[in-house]
């Protein structure tokens, strides 16, 4: 039975969550379908532009990403105290690229005198907005109901273009983090819609590679969450420098690809030992991510303590986490 947003969304308990969207009846409207025999590829870009577009407004971090041909992935990182340290102007500056807003937040812009109910009623509207722009789901709403409107438009159409609301999974720690970024930028792989990393369209973890080999200008992949410099530090997202990261996601997609995990290799085995990670079953979760953790991943401990703050007697996947770490 779906749970309330609220319910599923505790960012006091972890900033860090799973989001996915998948086109209604899972047709392929983002890619080739073959029902219509009509291909709908450049769709991608449209979600890809308004993701950066969104990310430039909302308090919210772009950690990865994978746009599929009837679904995509995102792992976000709410920044609430970000929000927070908005100036008022700020925040309505930010909420009118979104939304055209009432008359007084354009004549309080136009530097016009406000009287006294008029001020009152924009600084109520600006905690208002200073809170959408750190949600969740505001967020995602930003982004499928415009994603909707445009191909609605191009197919002369109207009613749904996803399937539902959006999914989400908790992501409690830099473990739960790390694979499940590893399984968003190895969707392509999996699919079997290609065989390297570089060939990997519309993912994170492609555009970060462009970057770091400077195919194309560093500053384009600017607006994705840090992980660590190349240069050894790990200051960032994550607790691991941006090389180990493609190490990690180029050796797990190569055992994916194989089906035979075989010996992980001595460059690898270091930073799932940092992670805290069973090596052993590091492949395998990561592969079968989203089978395997419906709304949260962490360690036991951890999904028990996020149960009680959402009120839940019970969270899938508590067996599968206590394998899944050392």
């Amino acid at each position: 039975m779906p749970q309330p947003r609220y319910r599923l969304v505790d960012t006091q308990t972890t900033p860090y969550y799973h989001c996915i969207s998948r086109c209604v009846r899972r047709a392929f409207l983002c890619g080739y379908d073959r029902s219509s025999r009509k291909n709908f590829d450049h769709r991608k870009q449209w979600i890809l532009d308004r993701i950066k577009e969104l990310s430039t407004v909302f308090a919210i971090d772009v950690c990865a990403y994978a746009i599929m041909s009837n679904h995509f992935h995102l792992v976000l990182h709410v920044d609430t105290g970000r929000g927070q340290q908005w100036s008022p102007d700020e925040v309505i500056d930010r909420w009118l690229q979104l939304y055209t807003g009432p008359v007084v937040a354009h004549k309080y812009k136009a530097g016009a005198t406000l009287d006294r109910m008029e001020e009152e009623a924009l600084a109520t509207c600006v905690e208002i907005w200073r809170s959408r722009l750190s949600d969740l789901s505001w967020y995602m709403r930003c982004l499928n109901e415009t994603i909707a409107r445009m191909a609605n438009k191009e197919d002369g159409c109207t009613g749904r273009f996803w399937e539902g609301r959006f999914r989400s999974q908790a992501l409690l720690d830099e473990a739960a983090l790390v694979s499940c970024m590893a399984y968003v930028d190895l969707n392509p792989i999996r699919a079997k819609m290609c065989k390297t990393l570089e060939q990997s369209e519309f993912t994170s973890i492609q555009e970060r590679l462009s970057s770091f080999s400077g195919r194309q200008n560093r500053t384009n992949s600017s607006w994705l969450a840090s992980i660590g410099s190349d240069k050894g530090s790990t200051a960032g997202r994550l607790p691991i420098r941006l090389t180990d990261y493609f190490a990690l996601v180029d050796w797990t997609g190569r055992a994916i690809r194989a089906d035979k995990r075989g010996a992980i290799p001595a460059t690898i085995e270091p930073i799932l030992q940092r992670l805290g990670v069973e090596e052993r079953n590091w492949v395998k979760n990561t592969q079968f991510f989203g089978k395997r953790f419906r709304r949260v991943l962490g360690r036991v401990d951890q999904i028990k303590t996020f149960a009680d703050r959402i009120d839940q007697k019970w969270l899938t996947g508590l067996a599968e986490a206590g394998a899944f770490y050392r």
